[in-house]
């Protein structure tokens, strides 16, 4: 099993965010966890999830084997500057595809973030 590095050290960052603030809410047990990855956001959603996978294994944290992750996968979206014309960018640089300008501004598919996540408290 290859799990690369990068995404092995996001997912234990992600757990441990996630756990610390779980640990504040008095919650003894995380269910799910939302992660929004962005097609431009460096970060490869099938190694994040086997990464996810392999700490699970691990019991790290305050996850089990019953903790669900949820990657929701965000396209990214360009606008040209000039023509305004909405495209999907292959690149950072976004060259439109009408004007063949690399004036397109991204509006969306760089993020990666924690969306959200649930838990609860065992002892209820």
């Amino acid at each position: 099993m290859v799990i690369l590095v990068h995404e092995m050290s996001l997912m234990s960052e992600i757990l441990n965010i996630v756990s610390e603030d779980a640990k504040q809410r008095r919650f003894t047990k995380v269910e799910r966890i939302d992660v929004i990855v962005g097609d431009l956001s460096n970060v490869l959603p099938d190694a994040l999830e086997m990464a996810f996978f392999y700490m699970q294994k691990q019991g790290m944290c305050l996850i089990d084997d019953q903790t669900e992750l949820r990657i929701i996968r965000e396209v990214a979206k360009a606008n040209c500057q000039t023509c305004q014309l909405e495209f999907v960018p292959d690149y950072r640089i976004a060259l439109c595809p009408i004007c063949q300008l690399p004036n397109g501004v991204l509006v969306s598919g760089e993020t990666f973030k924690v969306e959200s996540y649930e838990g609860k408290d065992e002892h209820f």
